[in-house]
């Protein structure tokens, strides 16, 4: 009980936290949920644990190539690159330079050095990104719609093809469980449903209860918002993956 697995447990986690059952929480479960919601979202665009790099295989269609552009199911936060664009880029055309130069010194690799090998493949890239130049990409994750600007759909595409498509993609906390157990996300989580809690209890500010007692959610609501701007301040600091920088 004391580990979160679930969606499930890590509401009643977080709501021991607060208190419950000792103090009766003034928190709708509807609104629980949505504060969990908000949680596993910033989890997910800031903590470099929220997200994996994968590689995607996408079949196109012709409705893809007819629109000229790819759609991308979620949960996909951001796209790296796409390939292969090219006969260039693949070792299996019997054409291809890299495959010539390969199976012509493929008997020398185990007795000499590789330096050659590598230096010529470095050299033929080169080339490539001269002549050819990167695929442009444009990607729009409210829309989930793919954009390659410079790629000629009518004659450089054909229907049922495969691109790879390099990405980052948000865990799914359903199947890698360890995410509701995470410390900054309880933590983060909590603090949401204080903030809720807080809000909750300021519309009946200055209401006298029984036995003398007042209520004080703005008390509460400012403290969790301080407690808010630590977390995220120190998730910014400690857990966010740096920025990637264009060069050239």
């Amino acid at each position: 009980m004391a580990t979160p697995t679930t969606r499930a447990t890590l509401k009643q986690y977080c709501l021991r936290r607060l208190g419950f059952p000792v103090i009766d929480i003034n928190v709708d479960d509807d609104q629980v949920e949505d504060r969990i919601d908000d949680g596993l979202q910033y989890f997910a665009e800031y903590h470099f644990d929220g997200v994996e790099k994968v590689y995607l295989k996408h079949q196109l269609t012709a409705a893809e190539i007819t629109q000229e552009y790819i759609t991308v199911a979620n949960p996909v936060v951001s796209i790296l690159g796409v390939f292969p664009f090219s006969e260039g880029s693949s070792t299996n055309n019997m054409f291809n330079a890299r495959y010539q130069i390969a199976l012509n010194e493929f008997y020398n690799f185990s007795s000499v050095s590789m330096m050659d090998y590598v230096n010529v493949n470095q050299h033929l890239r080169l080339i490539e990104q001269i002549l050819v130049g990167e695929q442009s990409i444009e990607y729009n994750r409210k829309t989930d719609k793919l954009y390659l600007p410079g790629m000629n759909w009518g004659s450089d595409v054909i229907e049922g093809n495969y691109l790879i498509i390099e990405c980052w993609r948000a865990l799914e906390p359903e199947t890698s469980t360890q995410v509701y157990n995470d410390l900054f996300l309880k933590k983060y989580t909590t603090a949401l449903i204080k903030r809720q809690w807080g809000s909750n209890l300021s519309k009946f500010e200055g209401v006298l209860l029984p036995g003398g007692v007042t209520m004080n959610g703005q008390a509460i609501y400012e403290a969790a918002n301080t407690e808010i701007d630590k977390i995220e301040e120190e998730m910014q600091s400690r857990f966010e993956l740096p920025v990637d920088f264009a060069i050239g």
